[in-house]
């Protein structure tokens, strides 16, 4: 494992160690056997709500969510096709029987997903243990196949709520996001899904403009009259539903899928959680280097020119320079 890169803001807004939340979306590996590592390391309860849906209750992190991920597979709208391809279905059978029979198909292309309850960002090299043992125990990752468009999630409380910092962290991401592509190897299968969809270019262009700074409202305003859906490598909608409710309330987003919560969802990264040489330092690095820039806004301002002026390429060579001139601290 390697070590984790400290954030160049370790703290949250009332000055606790700011906590992290990972979503690692992975097959091979039924949910009971995932439930099993999950209590092995930390402890608890499995409970299983359905085929599609358990936890692991009372381990010492505290709650682990994990999922079969697909709305529709929840919502059962695909039982004449799966029976039309030969699937038996048993619309009227035990409790369950048609979930557990519809999970064992969906699982070969659907990913199980393991939502990890929020812990100290200095705890994260104990969610890698977990991540170690499935893989471990046969878990397969986006790159094991075609058909994976696999992701690794990072909900990362804020350290500052302010409209400035919010947008200085955009703006990073915006600066970094062909590199952040490269460094998190993010598989072509996850890049045509409309997952990850990059932000507008008219959207990036207006925000990286020098004399761009909104207060929070029309931060959000801009946002949302350019992105109004979650399918963002970095999703704001959940930190601002907590910030502004009623705006996004009266927003035409999808509602059912955000969770309010003051974090940045930071959804890029692929999981390639069956690839030895891969941890969760890996992609959690590429974010900590969008908040090392962010906190260096003198050269976040010459970078973001650079991209404005469409010079691709020597922003990459200045970026891959920057980078390899970083120490710990972020200097």
């Amino acid at each position: 494992m390697s070590a984790f890169q400290p954030l160049p803001e370790p703290l949250n807004p009332e000055g606790e160690p700011r906590r992290v939340g990972i979503e690692l979306e992975m097959a091979g590996l039924s949910l009971e056997a995932i439930a099993g590592a999950i209590t092995d390391l930390f402890g608890g309860e499995h409970r299983a709500d359905s085929p599609f849906q358990q936890r692991v209750t009372g381990t010492r992190f505290g709650d682990f969510g994990l999922e079969l991920d697909s709305d529709l597979l929840k919502r059962r709208e695909y039982l004449d096709y799966l029976e039309k391809m030969g699937v038996e279905v048993d619309r009227d059978g035990r409790p369950h029987a048609l979930e557990t029979a519809l999970s064992q198909v969906a699982g070969l292309v659907v990913p199980h997903e393991v939502v990890a309850p929020p812990v100290p960002h200095d705890a994260l090299p104990e969610l890698d243990r977990l991540r170690r043992r499935l893989q471990q125990a046969g878990a397969k990752g986006t790159h094991d196949s075609l058909f994976y468009a696999f992701g690794l999630q990072i909900n990362l409380e804020l350290a500052h709520l302010d409209a400035a910092s919010i947008l200085r962290h955009l703006q990073a991401f915006l600066v970094l996001h062909d590199w952040l592509l490269e460094h998190s190897q993010t598989d072509l299968s996850r890049r045509l899904t409309p997952f990850v969809d990059p932000f507008p270019e008219t959207y990036a262009r207006l925000i990286l403009q020098p004399d761009y700074a909104p207060d929070l409202k029309g931060l959000i305003t801009d946002y949302l009259a350019h992105n109004p859906t979650r399918n963002r490598p970095l999703d704001l909608l959940p930190l601002f539903a907590h910030l502004a409710p009623e705006q996004i309330q009266a927003a035409a987003v999808e509602h059912h899928l955000i969770h309010a919560r003051p974090t940045f969802h930071y959804r890029l990264p692929d999981c390639r959680i069956d690839e030895p040489q891969w941890d969760l330092s890996l992609p959690w690095a590429g974010w900590v280097a969008v908040e090392r820039l962010a906190a260096q806004p003198q050269r976040l301002h010459r970078m973001a020119a650079e991209l404005l002026g469409a010079d691709r390429g020597g922003l990459a060579a200045r970026i891959q320079q920057w980078m390899a001139g970083l120490t710990g601290s972020g200097s």
